[in-house]
């Protein structure tokens, strides 16, 4: 059985327990869990698919490229301890935002780059982090990544979940995910998780 979307609104993302969410995509969504699951502040890091058309889609329905959705994460995150802003900057040096529906080996349109903002602070957020990385000359080449209202959040299936941190061994993980979260912990030390 397909799990439940988890539908998006215009309010603001913050939970009862004053929590706030935003879902991002920056190619495969098992390089994106492992790099925030080591953020300080976030406390919770969901797999899924957002941004098609296709409901509860499959991961096999996704990597066709047809049904319009990215591998994304939904990060759930305290705001008290890390803002959305510097959790995007995180986000946005820790994948490449100036390829178009590719993220290294990986191509097609579910691994483009992207911002799904649930409320009009998140959007105007994201767009502010786009302008700084762009100003500060950060990359050569424009910023492509998509900022678009979030429809709706599909959670991936069970086995993609802590993938990196169960399958460290497989060959994926190591030629891909573990040289990213290198960088990510030299460029953002700052920022990680004690431990």
């Amino acid at each position: 059985m397909s799990p439940r979307p988890v539908l998006a609104s215009m309010s603001r993302g913050a939970t009862a327990d004053g929590l706030d969410k935003v879902v991002v995509a920056g190619g495969c969504f098992w390089c994106t869990e492992a790099v925030f699951s080591e953020l300080r502040g976030v406390r919770s890091v969901l797999p899924g698919y957002a941004g098609g058309t296709v409901p509860d889609p499959t991961y096999e329905q996704v990597c066709t490229g047809r049904t319009g959705h990215a591998e994304a994460v939904e990060v759930t995150f305290d705001p008290a301890e890390v803002s959305l802003h510097d959790l995007l900057v995180v986000f946005f040096t820790t994948h490449d935002p100036t390829t178009r529906d590719r993220q290294g080996p990986d191509v097609g349109t579910q691994y483009r780059s992207a911002v799904f903002y649930r409320n009009p602070d998140q959007k105007a957020t994201a767009e502010s982090v786009v302008r700084e990385i762009t100003d500060g000359k950060v990359y050569p080449r424009p910023v492509v990544t998509e900022i678009v209202l979030l429809p709706a959040f599909y959670p991936a299936e069970e086995y993609h979940r802590a993938y990196f941190r169960r399958n460290p061994e497989k060959g994926y993980c190591q030629a891909v995910i573990a040289p990213k979260l290198a960088k990510f912990r030299k460029t953002h030390a700052a920022r990680l998780l004690p431990g």
